[in-house]
């Protein structure tokens, strides 16, 4: 390498093996050790695009003790590439402890841009995101999950998580019970992949998408919820009743996109304020 004792954090692909940079191939082909999640799945990506440096593995159960080794060989001049299964490592993967291990030390760091599904799913999916939280998994269990879902009643900004196939339909299933079942929600499956799908709506009409066919369980997911309402209240009664007019007519992002651009108010609250309609 040109730069020695370095550790490089080199996202990855995650779908599309397209999507990996030139650059993040340069490093990989050239640090003296790949500090991968799961060795056996990035020897798939190393064959790939025939990149043949060692690697090592560096997951939850082993980080503490592969931290204190990669360090010394950092400090003995080797450099380090740090990646996770897919995307970029540390976003709900492991490498923390690595990299403020290396920041105590004095060893350089340095953060290729890349993928994030996180990201990626929030650009597309039509939520606010002039502010947002992402907040990695949700509990596993349910009642710990409720808990966590309760906390968003209020919230006035976009919050992404990542979510699990066998999870899936029970998170939207609580979001209708803790959020109301017309919570604008959006949930991303399959990202940068052939099946690569967006499903938009109310809670309780994406918990029904999934429902109708198992194999959309299937795939990793990103889960995307929308702000609280709070601004519906402040918006003019003479916008409402337009609304409510052309909702018959038109679909409800059509309808609420011209209320906007009439009255010069946020497309995302009267959509959700037609939603709101629905339930009542």
């Amino acid at each position: 390498m040109s730069e020695s004792a370095t550790l490089y954090i080199v996202p990855t692909p995650i779908g599309n093996l397209d999507d990996i940079s030139p650059r993040a191939l340069t490093v990989l082909s050239e640090v003296d050790w790949i500090a991968a999640e799961d060795t056996r799945h990035t020897h798939k990506l190393l064959q790939h695009f025939s990149v043949n440096t060692r690697t090592l593995s560096l997951h939850e159960h082993n980080e503490d003790k592969r931290t204190a080794m990669l360090c010394q060989r950092l400090k003995d001049g080797e450099a380090v590439a740090l990646v996770s299964d897919a995307g970029t490592p540390l976003i709900s993967d492991p490498g923390f402890i690595l990299v403020r291990r290396c920041r105590e030390e004095g060893i350089p760091v340095v953060a290729l841009p890349g993928p994030c599904a996180a990201i990626t799913a929030l650009s597309a999916s039509g939520l606010p995101t002039d502010k947002f939280m992402f907040e990695g998994f949700l509990p596993p269990k349910t009642g710990p999950r409720k808990q966590v879902l309760e906390g968003l009643s209020e919230r006035t900004f976009t919050t992404v998580y990542y979510e699990a196939p066998r999870r899936v339909l029970d998170t939207v299933q609580d979001v209708c019970e803790t959020l109301g079942e017309h919570r604008h929600i959006v949930l991303a499956k399959e990202l940068t992949k052939t099946f690569e799908t967006y499903v938009d709506g109310a809670a309780k009409d994406v918990a029904e998408w999934l429902q109708e066919d198992p194999v959309r369980q299937k795939g990793e997911f990103v889960l995307m919820i929308s702000p609280a309402a709070a601004q519906q209240k402040a918006l003019p009664p003479e916008a409402l009743s337009l609304l409510a007019s052309l909702k018959p007519l038109l679909p409800l992002k059509k309808a609420a996109a011209i209320v906007a651009e009439h009255y010069n108010l946020k497309k995302n609250a009267l959509y959700q304020a037609g939603l709101e309609m629905d339930g009542e």
